[in-house]
């Protein structure tokens, strides 16, 4: 009967050790997610800052000064 109940904690202290770690590496994941959402963020706001200024630019059919 030791036997049975022993090999059960073993799996038992695995488990435990291995949703310790999948928790980690999700807060982790998360982390990541969260700075990577936030950079996304800034570089479509420096894109549509971009855009804006565009309508200033010299017409199409303006000839390039190095004509």
């Amino acid at each position: 009967m030791e036997a049975p109940m022993h090999a059960l904690e073993e799996r038992l202290a695995f488990l435990q050790r291995h949703v310790e770690q999948q928790d980690r590496e999700m807060l982790e994941l998360s982390r990541e997610l969260m700075k990577l959402t936030e950079r996304l963020a800034r570089m479509e706001a420096k894109v549509a800052q971009g855009t804006d200024g565009a309508e200033s630019s010299p017409p199409a059919d303006e000839r390039p000064p190095h004509w």
